[in-house]
C-alpha cells in the first residue's frame, strides 16, 4: 500500500497544506462521496431561487460524527477559486478541515447586499436597485443555513466573507446580525454607501455591544485611493475630501475607531494591501483574514512535536492542551489534531525508531476518527512493523468491515498467509 509518509521531521508542517497523507483507502471511500456540489435553494424571502456551491472537504466522511467549521462566501462563484486555492494551500497547520459554501449573487447583486435604498451615488443618478440587505440576511438565516446544516456535516462555527458591497454586507451582518456568525473578513467594503450610514451605526454599534468571540479582518488596497488623484496616498488619505477618496476614508476611519473600542471585546484586525487595486486584493486578503482569525488554531510549538527527546508525557500535555484551545474556540468537542496529523506522525516516529509514540499517534486517530478505514490501516502497519502479525490482521479487518474496498481484502489475505 502507497502512503505518503513523512520524511523529516519539518516537512510535517512545511508542506502539509499541500499533502494529503490518506490511505489509499480513504482515497477509494472518498471517491464514493461528491464533494463539489452546484445546487439551488427556493428562497421564500426572495421570492426566488438563489444558486450556491459546497465543496466538501477532502476527509469529509458522512458516517463519522465529525462536525466541520463553515466558511460562507459571498460573490462565491466569481471568487471560488480565490477561496480555494487559499483553504488548499493552508488547512492542517494554519486553519482546519471546513466545509466551504460560495453564495451567487450574479442577478441583483447591488439590491441584495446594500443597506439602503439611494437614488444618487458619486453625483451620478442610482438606476440599480438597492437596500436589500435585510432580506438577503433572511435569505441566508433562513433558508440557506438549515439547508447546510441538515444536508452537511456543518457547525454552528461560521465564516462569513465579502468583497466591495458584499464587504459592505459582511460588516452590516457584524453590527446588526453578530449571532450569525463567528468571523467576518471584509474586502475592501463599500461603507461610504449612502453618505456613510454604516459608519455612522457602527461607530454607536461598537461603544456599547459585546462581541466576545466574535472576529472582523478588514482588508484596503491602496494602489488607488482617489479615482481622479494619484496624488492621494495612504499617507495623505485623510485631508482629502473629495468625494473620490471617500470609500478608501471610510474604510481607515472605520478601521481607526474600531480599533480605539477595547471594551467590546471584538477580535478587530486590518490590513493595508499598497500593491494591490480594488479588483486584485480578495486572493492575499482571503489567505490573511482567514490565517489571522484563525491564529488561535495554529500549533504554538510545533517543534516539540518534531523533537525526538520530547518525551510521551510532554506529547499526551501538549495534545491536551490543544484539546482544550479548539474546544474552547470552537465550543464544541474537537481532535487535538486532524486525521493526517495524528497519521502522519504516527509514520514519522514510526521510521525514527519510536514505536511508543507512533502508537500514541495511531491510537489518538483511533479514538477521534473511530469510523475512518485509514486510521486502522495504520495501525495495523504499526503492527506489522512490531512483527505482531495477529493484531494487525484484526485491525485491517476492523479497517475492511468500514471500507469493504479489495485493497483491504487483499492485504488481509496477504497477512493471513
Amino acid at each position: 500500500m502507497k502512503k505518503k509518509i513523512i520524511k523529516s521531521t519539518i516537512i510535517i508542517f512545511a508542506t502539509l497544506s499541500s499533502l494529503s497523507i490518506n490511505a489509499q483507502a480513504n482515497q477509494d471511500q472518498l471517491q464514493q462521496i461528491e464533494t463539489e456540489i452546484t445546487d439551488s435553494i427556493y428562497s421564500k424571502t426572495l421570492d426566488s431561487y438563489r444558486h450556491f456551491w459546497v465543496k466538501l472537504p477532502e476527509n469529509y466522511n458522512p458516517k463519522s460524527n465529525t462536525k466541520y467549521p463553515v466558511v460562507y462566501m459571498l460573490d462565491g462563484f466569481s471568487l471560488q477559486s480565490n477561496l480555494e486555492i487559499v483553504y488548499d494551500n493552508y488547512w492542517g497547520h494554519y486553519m482546519p478541515h471546513m466545509i466551504l459554501v460560495g453564495i451567487s449573487n450574479r442577478t441583483n447583486r447591488t439590491r441584495d447586499l446594500t443597506i439602503s435604498k439611494i437614488e444618487t451615488r458619486r453625483g451620478s443618478s442610482m438606476q440599480t436597485d438597492s437596500g436589500g440587505a435585510e432580506e438577503f440576511t433572511a435569505f441566508i438565516e433562513t433558508d440557506l443555513m438549515p439547508h447546510i446544516d441538515k444536508t452537511f456535516q456543518a457547525s454552528s462555527y461560521r465564516t462569513l466573507i465579502g468583497h466591495s458591497y458584499a464587504g459592505l454586507f459582511t460588516i452590516n451582518t457584524l453590527i446588526n446580525h453578530s449571532h450569525l456568525f463567528t468571523n467576518y473578513i471584509a474586502i475592501d467594503p463599500s461603507i461610504e454607501w449612502d453618505n456613510q450610514k454604516l459608519l455612522v451605526q457602527a461607530k454607536e454599534v461598537l461603544k456599547t455591544k459585546n462581541f466576545e468571540n466574535k472576529g472582523l479582518f478588514i482588508a484596503l488596497a491602496t494602489e488607488q485611493l482617489n479615482m481622479q488623484d494619484a496624488s492621494v496616498t495612504i499617507e495623505n488619505l485623510m485631508e482629502d475630501t473629495s468625494e473620490f477618496s471617500l470609500f478608501a476614508r471610510s474604510i481607515v476611519e472605520f478601521a481607526q475607531y474600531t480599533l480605539t473600542q477595547k471594551q467590546n471585546n471584538l477580535n478587530f484586525m486590518w490590513k493595508v494591501y499598497p500593491e494591490d487595486l480594488h479588483g486584485t486584493i480578495p486572493l492575499p486578503a482571503i489567505r490573511d483574514g482567514l490565517i489571522s482569525l484563525f491564529e488561535w488554531y495554529q500549533f504554538k510549538s510545533p517543534q516539540t512535536y518534531n523533537n525526538p527527546e520530547t518525551s510521551l508525557d510532554d506529547l499526551r500535555g501538549l495534545l491536551n492542551q490543544q484539546e482544550a484551545i479548539y474546544n474552547k474556540n470552537f465550543g464544541y468537542k474537537t481532535p487535538p489534531m486532524i486525521e493526517e496529523l495524528f497519521n502522519g506522525y504516527g509514520y514519522m516516529n514510526l521510521q525514527m525508531g519510536q514505536p511508543e509514540k507512533s502508537f500514541l499517534f495511531f491510537n489518538m486517530a483511533i479514538k477521534y476518527y473511530p469510523q475512518s478505514a485509514n486510521a486502522y490501516d495504520a495501525m495495523a502497519d504499526y503492527y506489522i512493523a512490531q512483527n505482531n502479525t495477529s493484531k494487525a490482521i484484526e485491525y485491517v479487518e476492523k479497517a475492511y468491515k468500514l471500507s469493504g474496498n479489495d485493497y483491504h481484502k487483499e492485504k488481509l489475505s496477504t497477512l493471513k498467509k
